[in-house]
């Protein structure tokens, strides 16, 4: 382990002298590469940096330990090696966890899928309630949210609503969030007081580049249509709307959110490269990886993952058995808590892995 940390600290102060190579910043892409890949690097060197210096700190306090000192500087010298031992373990602990392999998505910006499912009307205001709750956590960690298109219901809430997260690291956070989200309240439509149940589905795709999956234009077939709004009445006169089918996938992305059909077919290009992406990738996973029993929620999306159960204002997540009674405060978009213990469930299976 310690050569490889060697090794990623070389190419760290390797990739500072890249930059500030006049050639290199003349140079967009490479400029943004090689900035990317040390960004990448930082956290794993410094916690190294800090072992080194731990480590050299703890052979220092050990020798002094073989001089003759008085009973009073050998207690202090004793705690001071127990207290850099621990901070020893704890940074080689931080380090095992650093230099597990990464998501290749985790950095990439993401688009949320919510759509009402079991439930009629209250599985849409569920839907809206989820939205509103991934806004506030989007906002909290300072990202921004786009609402690429949304279907509302006449009760309120959404049938649909597709939205972009962008900010770094978006995806290794909200990826969690896939699959069936289960709500147990009593509706406001609902005069006898009885709890129902409901369903909401969350899918989360990594923004997919151009280079990264290649869409032939003779693969798109392009339909365009008017825009129509509640109860499918016509809002425009225009040919605005478009719909993109991807003929080797059948995928099918419609947009009607913007005026202009050109803005309405790149936001759908967009998303139909990111819908192409995806399905590619859970197709390559599932055929080579058994990893997949690993991972902590980011396989089959009609997997009931978590319930909210608004009498007792209890979350439940189903995939780690955690129970946590502060509904109300997730709803808010605290969802840290629940997220951090996914992470490090699957940062323990990881390791697990590895050691056997």
């Amino acid at each position: 382990m310690i050569d490889r940390l060697q090794s990623l600290e070389d190419r760290y102060n390797k990739l500072n002298e890249l930059l500030s190579d006049p050639e290199v910043i003349s140079d967009t892409k490479k400029l943004r590469d090689y900035s990317k890949e040390q960004a990448g690097l930082e956290d794993v060197v410094q916690a190294y940096r800090e072992y080194k210096d731990v480590t050299e700190q703890l052979k220092d306090a050990k020798e002094m330990l073989e001089d003759d000192l008085d009973s009073e500087m050998q207690v202090m010298v004793k705690s001071e090696i127990a207290e850099l031992t621990e901070s020893k373990e704890e940074l080689e602990e931080r380090m095992k966890i650093l230099l597990l392999p990464k998501d290749p998505n985790d950095d990439k910006d993401v688009f949320v899928e919510i759509r009402g499912a079991a439930g009629g009307d209250e599985a849409a205001l569920f839907a809206g309630d989820l939205y509103r709750m991934y806004s506030r956590f989007v906002e909290a960690q300072g990202w921004k949210t786009e609402v690429m298109e949304a279907h509302t219901t006449g009760v309120g809430g959404y049938k649909e609503i597709i939205f972009m997260v962008k900010g770094n690291g978006a995806y290794s956070k909200l990826k969690y969030e896939n699959g069936a989200h289960r709500v147990q309240r009593v509706p406001e439509t609902e005069s006898g007081g009885r709890i129902h149940t409901s369903t909401a589905t969350v899918a989360v795709l990594p923004e997919a580049e151009e280079v990264e999956v290649e869409i032939h234009e003779k693969d798109i077939r392009v339909d365009t249509f008017a825009s129509s709004g509640p109860g499918g009445q016509s809002v425009n006169t225009t040919m605005s709307a478009v719909r993109l089918t991807h003929l080797p996938t059948g995928i099918v992305v419609s947009m009607q959110d913007e005026k202009s059909q050109i803005k309405n077919k790149e936001k759908a290009m967009k998303i139909l490269r990111a819908r192409v992406y995806d399905k590619f990738q859970q197709e390559a996973q599932a055929e080579i990886d058994e990893n997949r029993k690993s991972a902590v929620g980011t396989g089959d999306r009609s997997e009931r993952i978590r319930t909210y159960n608004f009498p007792q204002n209890r979350v439940t997540d189903h995939r780690i058995g955690l129970t946590i009674q502060k509904l109300d405060q997730i709803l808010e978009g605290k969802l840290n808590e629940v997220i951090d213990a996914l992470i490090m469930e699957e940062q323990t299976k990881k390791l697990e892995q590895i050691g056997e």
